[in-house]
C-alpha cells in the first residue's frame, strides 16, 4: 500500500476538543432547561399563598387589587389576560406586512449601499429599550394621533373595532397596538431578511429562466424557501409584545373589560403593565397575587412558543 492509500488519521487532539465541545454543548442546552426550570418553580413557590393559604384573606387582597370589582383570582386575571392578548395580536398585525414588505426591499429591490444603512437602522431599533418607545408614544404619538383615530372612529365606527367617540388623549388599545408594533418590526425584519438573503440563486435562476418576473420569482422561490423564519420570527415578536411592561404602562389608561374598542380609554389592561404598576404598593399577599398572575403570563408565552415551535416543523415538512 503506498503512502497515497494510507487513510489520513484524525489528530489525538482533534478528537479531545471534539469531545469539549460536545460536553459544552450538552451543558449549555441542559442549562437552558435548569433556568427555565427555575423561573417556573420562583413564580410558583411565590404564588403558592394564593393558591394554598388563607382564602378569606386572599379575597379580600384581590378585592383590593381590583378596585372591588370582584374577590375571585380568575375574574380578576382573565380580563387582562384578553387585553394582553389583544394588544399583542394588534400589534403583529399590523407590524407582519411592513416587516416583510422592508425585509424583501432590503434583500431583493435596493441598491446594496441603501440595503446596507437600511439593515444598520433596522438593527439600531431593535436595540431601542422599550421605556423610549414609551416615552415616544406618550410624548409624541397621543397627541399626534388622535386627528387620524378620530377619523377613523367617524367614517368607519360602524365597526365595532372602531366604534367612537374617539378618547382625546388617545391612550387607548389601538395607539398601544401602534407603539408595539414598531417594537416588533425590527425583529421580523431582520430575522425575515436574512433568510430571504439565503435562498438559493439556482432556485431564482429556475424562476427567471421560466419566464417569471421578479414578483413572480419572489412569490415562487423566496417565500416558500423563508416560510418556517418568517413564521419563527411572528412567533418571536408576539413573544415579546405579550411580555412588554414600560411602553403599555406609559401610554395605556386602564381598565378591566372584554372589550374590542380600540379607540375608547380604561377599556383594557395588560398583565404585565399591571403587575409594575401594582407592584410598589402591594402587601405580602398582593405580591403572591400579582406573581400568581405573572405565572399565567409565564404559561401563555410557554404555549405560545410551543405551538410556534410546531408550526415552524409542519411550515420546513
Amino acid at each position: 500500500m503506498s503512502s497515497q492509500d494510507k487513510p489520513v488519521m484524525a489528530p489525538a487532539g482533534g478528537k479531545t476538543a471534539d469531545k469539549v465541545f460536545k460536553g459544552i454543548a450538552y451543558a449549555c442546552g441542559i442549562l437552558i432547561l435548569v433556568v427555565l426550570a427555575a423561573v417556573f418553580l420562583f413564580l410558583f413557590f411565590r404564588a403558592w399563598p394564593l393558591i394554598g393559604g388563607d382564602q378569606a384573606a386572599n379575597k379580600e387582597t384581590i378585592s383590593g387589587l381590583s378596585g372591588g370589582r370582584t374577590d375571585n383570582f380568575w375574574f380578576y386575571v382573565l380580563p387582562m389576560l384578553f387585553g394582553t392578548v389583544l394588544v399583542s395580536i394588534l400589534a403583529l398585525l399590523i407590524a407582519f406586512f411592513v416587516s416583510i414588505g422592508i425585509a424583501l426591499f432590503i434583500s431583493h429591490y435596493a441598491p446594496k449601499k441603501v440595503a446596507t444603512g437600511l439593515s444598520y437602522v433596522i438593527d439600531l431599533l431593535a436595540a431601542i429599550p422599550s421605556v423610549i418607545y414609551g416615552l415616544w408614544g406618550g410624548l409624541i404619538l397621543v397627541p399626534a394621533i388622535y386627528p387620524f383615530w378620530n377619523w377613523v372612529a367617524t367614517y368607519l365606527g360602524w365597526i365595532p373595532l372602531f366604534r367612537g367617540p374617539a378618547a382625546n388623549p388617545q391612550r387607548t388599545v389601538g395607539t398601544v397596538a401602534v407603539v408595539l408594533a414598531v417594537m416588533v418590526l425590527p425583529i421580523i425584519t431582520s430575522m425575515s431578511r436574512d433568510i430571504f438573503l439565503q435562498t438559493p440563486s439556482l432556485q431564482q435562476e429556475a424562476a427567471y429562466g421560466l419566464g417569471a418576473t421578479k414578483w413572480e420569482m419572489i412569490k415562487l422561490a423566496v417565500l416558500p424557501f423563508g416560510k418556517s423564519g418568517i413564521v419563527s420570527a411572528s412567533m418571536l415578536a408576539l413573544g415579546r409584545a405579550l411580555g412588554e411592561t414600560m411602553a403599555v404602562l406609559m401610554i395605556l389608561s386602564p381598565g378591566y373589560l372584554y372589550s374590542v374598542f380600540l379607540l375608547q380609554a380604561s377599556q383594557n389592561q395588560t398583565i404585565a403593565a399591571n403587575i409594575a404598576a401594582q407592584y410598589p404598593e402591594a402587601n405580602d399577599l398582593g405580591v403572591s397575587a400579582l406573581i400568581g398572575t405573572g405565572l399565567i403570563l409565564f404559561l401563555i408565552t410557554f404555549v405560545v412558543n410551543y405551538a410556534a415551535r410546531k408550526i415552524t416543523e409542519k411550515a420546513s415538512a
